[in-house]
């Protein structure tokens, strides 16, 4: 089984900043693509950010410039650095990874509990 938590959310201020953390944790051969989603209140989940082992990353345009995924794969764990906060980031931030598990080495698409972030003065 494989868990993953995140830390980091909270109330911060409009331009002010927050580094969002995820941890893997279980049983883990590896983790390929490892991803930070959000959901606001009253609207679908959708993707933030994304960064694959070998450390490519993508970003949807609404956080391009102002968010910067990166990941230690010695920790099995992804970091989402967020500067320049709006209003309109609000929402509850998942993290989400495509995990390669023993004894099948198949893989697995795990997802965090999630963990808040409020962007208000």
């Amino acid at each position: 089984q494989v868990q993953l938590v995140e830390s980091g959310g909270g109330l911060v201020q409009p331009e002010g900043s927050l580094r969002l953390s995820c941890a893997a944790s279980g049983s883990i051969f590896s983790i390929n693509v490892m991803g930070w989603y959000r959901q606001a209140p009253g609207k679908q989940r959708e993707l933030v950010a994304a960064i694959t082992g070998g450390g490519s990353t993508h970003y949807e345009g609404y956080v391009k410039g102002r968010f910067t995924i990166s990941r230690d794969n010695a920790k099995n764990t992804v970091y989402l650095q967020m500067n320049s906060l709006k209003p309109e980031d609000t929402a509850v931030y998942y993290c989400n990874a495509d995990v390669r598990t023993p004894p099948d080495y198949r893989i697995l698409e795990v997802w965090g509990r999630g963990t808040l972030v409020t962007v208000s003065s």
